[in-house]
């Protein structure tokens, strides 16, 4: 399957660089491109594309509020949405992440990172800039910060153990070798924890996984 990618920045001059990046990939295509906000919103709910690359200042409407849009908290059929900014402030994090991004890259990432990112996103896994995770894990882990919401259900201990990898970064292969289980017993745990958190995706479980005090 070719991984069809929606491109929003309002530099014509990084459209350029991210479409060359994407269309060198033999499994990926560019299908979209806008230079706002609002023209990002309309193009993704048209086009419906399996990943959408978004910068966070843009004119009309910013990346984060174009992300709540499409994958927030009362969409029905949520996109898959990766941040790709110059900007790595905490609010712009956080409303991100909290907006339903499953994804936030620095655009000096590099060509490798931004690719592993799509193909993250359109597996349904999640992928943070290294730069940004242990901040980002930090501030979640501390204290003040542990707002989480309790699960619908209590978690197993087996479920426990796979929101703790999750949070740490692991894929679904990863966390079936460290736990000597089979890939679909992984996708089948996750599905039960995202049902019991009210998740929707691995970004949104691995912020529950920190805010609440599970990592420690």
């Amino acid at each position: 399957m070719t991984i069809r990618v929606l491109i929003a920045d309002d530099q014509e001059m990084v459209r350029t660089g991210f479409r060359m990046i994407v269309d060198s990939q033999p499994d990926m295509e560019v299908v979209g491109e806008a230079a706002d906000g609002a023209e990002a919103v309309e193009q993704a709910r048209r086009l419906r594309p399996d990943v959408c690359l978004f910068d966070i200042r843009m004119p009309k409407m910013d990346g984060v509020e174009a992300t709540r849009l499409l994958a927030g908290p009362s969409v029905d059929d949520p996109l898959r949405v990766v941040i790709v900014t110059t900007f790595d402030m905490d609010e712009y994090v956080y409303g991100a992440l909290r907006g339903g991004a499953v994804g936030f890259l620095l655009k000096d990432s590099g060509p490798a990172l931004l690719v592993e990112a799509v193909r993250a996103a359109a597996n349904g896994e999640a992928l943070v800039s290294p730069s940004i995770t242990v901040r980002l894990l930090e501030q979640l882990a501390a204290p003040a910060a542990r707002t989480a919401a309790q699960p619908r259900e209590p978690l197993t201990e087996r479920e426990l153990e796979v929101v703790r990898l999750v949070a740490r970064g692991r894929t679904n292969d990863e966390i079936a070798g460290e736990l000597f289980v089979s890939l679909s017993t992984v996708k089948t745990h996750l599905g039960s924890v995202h049902r019991k958190l009210g998740t929707r995706n691995r970004a949104e479980t691995a912020a529950w996984a920190w805010e609440s005090g599970l990592m420690g």
